[in-house]
């Protein structure tokens, strides 16, 4: 039944993606009218005036870049034409620093909240503060006091990064069963080996879900992180190919962002998957 169902997904998601390329296609086939012009005005212009096609790339402009872009991912030719490739091992890197952080002070943090009452009272109030602002406002703070581009967009992601991971761990370390936890004193287990042993692995499904908001929040982030600070990663990519009206490139780095966006939350996913329990 579950194959069965598997199979059917697949043909509707093809179909429906098929039906995607089709419009496409359709809607940006060229249906004005060319127009006779002086030659330099025209190279203004471009060809939706000169020629009557659509300003907007089809799917074969765009697979045909994607192509080239997935033969040659790696070459650089300097500091605004590098591959694709190494634009999302910048952004790639970036993330997984920011968020290898935000985790490393969350999870013990959101353990200490959850687990203690007074603390958990004490800190709430500097959480609803925080937890609101946009990482993005932080940028300016970050460009100032570190002074390093790429430094504060690591420290963005660290920040959009900590909030879901902490919050998800605190309610799944107060959530934890109090039958279990009685149990666990009963048999005198220590605060630490009670915080490893029973707490965690009931918490853990939770945590997981945390920070696999966290590592969405984290790639949607980087992307306009690098649009301001500039230099390398997909976001600069982007912003570089918009500013030379690459429209073929823009699109191309929408459908890697997406990809990239797809294969992380998946292994996050995988993760949760193997650290959830039936009751």
């Amino acid at each position: 039944m579950s194959v069965s169902l598997t199979w059917r997904a697949a043909i509707v998601s093809g179909a429906l993606f098929a039906c995607l390329i089709l419009a496409w296609h359709v809607a940006t086939q060229g249906s004005g009218t060319a127009a006779t012009m002086d030659p330099e005005y025209a190279k203004l212009m471009g060809a939706t005036a000169t020629q009557g096609k659509s300003a907007m790339p089809g799917p074969l402009e765009v697979g045909e870049k994607l192509w080239s872009h997935i033969k040659r991912p790696f070459y650089d030719n300097g500091p605004n034409d590098k591959g694709l490739g190494i634009q999302l091992a910048y952004s790639i890197l970036r993330v997984m620093i920011g968020y290898s952080l935000a985790v490393f002070v969350a999870v013990p943090a959101g353990f200490l909240i959850g687990m203690s009452p007074l603390m958990s009272k004490a800190l709430d109030p500097y959480i609803q503060v925080l937890k609101p602002i946009s990482p993005l406002a932080w940028m300016p703070l970050a460009l100032y006091t570190i002074k390093d581009s790429s430094l504060s967009a690591i420290f963005v992601i660290f920040i959009c990064s900590l909030w879901p991971t902490l919050i998800n761990t605190v309610f799944g370390v107060s959530q934890v069963r109090k039958e279990w936890l009685n149990v666990a004193k009963t048999l005198e287990v220590g605060t630490f080996r009670r915080a490893f042993t029973v707490i965690l692995p009931a918490a853990a499904p939770t945590i997981l879900t945390g920070m696999r908001i966290s590592i969405g929040i984290a790639w949607l982030v980087i992307v306009a992180a690098e649009m301001l600070v500039g230099g390398t990663g997909i976001g600069y990519f982007v912003w570089n190919e918009w500013n030379n009206l690459s429209i073929v490139n823009v699109i191309v780095a929408i459908v890697a962002i997406g990809v990239v966006g797809m294969i992380l939350d998946l292994v996050l996913a995988r993760l949760a998957k193997l650290v959830t329990f039936p009751e």
